[in-house]
């Protein structure tokens, strides 16, 4: 492969604005250009949690392709083409059999879920924020311009899938998930 940068800065983004795959140059708060940074953002909080797991963990297996997934996505918004799509059906499915499996193994909820049990499955739920915001984007993105159905799609499952990955996490080494309490239950408790 060649080298793509020979040069970090290009000074070229000095006056907020940015560059698209097309060479097309955008406003850094464009919504296309806010939603490949909240792609960016979730990337970054995967590549944390995936360093608080052990080598051997079977939730690498799932976690790892992701971040090249994100990564995919950010390039196709990129590329504002409507004729290159990297998501597909097949992504959304996938994404939708590791749900089944993880989701199969747990106890049905009968509470909302708090972030926190520990530290892994609280980064996992703070992945699970981002991804909602990116999503939100997404769909904003997709109210002025043409998006891929399936991004949206992967997207949404990916987050249903960051929340069961957070629900496996906090049952590790004796862990428990931390059930939400209203305020009215709480102060009776007291």
């Amino acid at each position: 492969m060649a080298d793509r940068l020979t040069r970090i800065y290009t000074r070229s983004g000095d006056r907020g604005t940015t560059a698209l795959a097309d060479g097309r140059r955008v406003d850094k708060y464009h919504p296309r250009i806010e939603a490949i940074g909240d792609l960016d953002e979730l990337n970054a909080l995967l590549g944390v949690l995936l360093a608080e797991l052990a080598a051997d963990d079977p939730l690498l297996a799932v976690l790892a392709p992701l971040q090249h997934d994100l990564f995919d996505l950010g390039g196709e918004l990129a590329m504002v083409d409507e004729a290159y799509r990297v998501m597909d059906a097949e992504a959304v499915a996938s994404l939708e059999r590791h749900l089944d499996a993880l989701n199969g193994a747990l106890p049905p909820l009968q509470e909302f879920i708090l972030p926190g049990g520990n530290r892994a499955s609280a980064l996992c739920q703070q992945a699970r924020a981002v991804c909602r915001r990116a999503e939100r984007r997404l769909v904003e993105l997709a109210g002025r311009e043409p998006v891929n159905c399936h991004s949206l799609g992967y997207l949404n499952r990916l987050s249903d899938l960051l929340f069961v990955c957070a629900r496996v996490l906090a049952r590790r080494q004796q862990g428990r998930e931390v059930c939400w309490q209203p305020r009215h239950r709480r102060q009776h408790s007291d």
